[in-house]
């Protein structure tokens, strides 16, 4: 099956920033796999915001699974025939009651392992069909603990993943930008939720800072570290 509209892969899209910015691609004309550990929260939340099914399909997703991200980058090309825009989203929780001096290292791997090795997966298993897409973007959710100028201690594992994250959008937009695909690390803000203290933003503002990377024309910035638009310290 091929489609026409722009197709958008979501990884992480059955809640919170993901499941907003899954709404938001679709209002602007996107086809969006929905990409979910668990497909029946995925499917739940696909059948919430797109009760038609036309829009927004869920996808079984565990990016730190090599067999799960192989299965899905199949299931894109079989479903969809193209993909425009990937935004790596899935992430692990934050870790704000550890230190580095005392962190618990089986931790900082799984943290890298998703938020490192994740996105990296998933870009290389989804590459032959972004470099296809006239207008392919990457967009890596990042977080303002991975501000290495900003950081002061605590949450050592999600900081340092996140960190690394950023690491990969930049050696990634230098390679890929010669195939005219952009790729950009986003600091949407985290709303205040069980795991995380928040910034005071709400889940849409959130969101469109990530949507305004998916949305930069061609030739437009790449390799950059933002919020809103407006670049954010490194």
């Amino acid at each position: 099956m091929t489609v026409d509209l722009p197709v958008a892969l979501v990884t992480g899209g059955n809640r919170g920033i993901g499941r907003e910015i899954c709404r938001q691609l679709a209002l602007l004309g996107y086809v969006v796999a929905l990409g979910s550990r668990d497909l029946r929260k995925g499917e739940l939340a696909a059948k919430e915001l797109d009760p038609e099914g036309a829009r927004i399909i869920a996808c079984p997703l565990e990016v730190d699974n090599s067999l799960s991200v192989d299965a899905l980058a199949g299931w894109m090309k079989e479903r969809f025939g193209r993909t425009d825009v990937l935004v790596n989203n899935a992430s692990t929780p934050y870790d704000r009651w550890a230190t580095a001096s005392g962190a618990d290292l089986g931790m900082v791997a799984e943290a890298i392992d998703v938020n490192v090795f994740g996105p990296w997966r998933v870009i290389q298993a989804l590459l032959p069909l972004l470099r296809s897409s006239p207008q392919a973007r990457i967009v890596n959710v990042s977080s303002e603990e991975a501000s290495i100028a900003a950081m002061t201690g605590g949450a050592p594992a999600f900081s340092v993943s996140k960190a690394s994250l950023n690491a990969l959008t930049r050696l990634l937009a230098a390679e890929l930008g010669r195939d005219g695909i952009l790729v950009n690390s986003v600091c949407p803000g985290q709303p205040a939720n069980a795991e995380h203290p928040g910034t005071g933003r709400n889940l849409a503002q959130a969101a469109a800072s990530v949507i305004w990377a998916v949305t930069l024309p061609n030739g437009g910035p790449t390799g950059t570290f933002t919020r809103d638009g407006r670049p954010f310290p490194w």
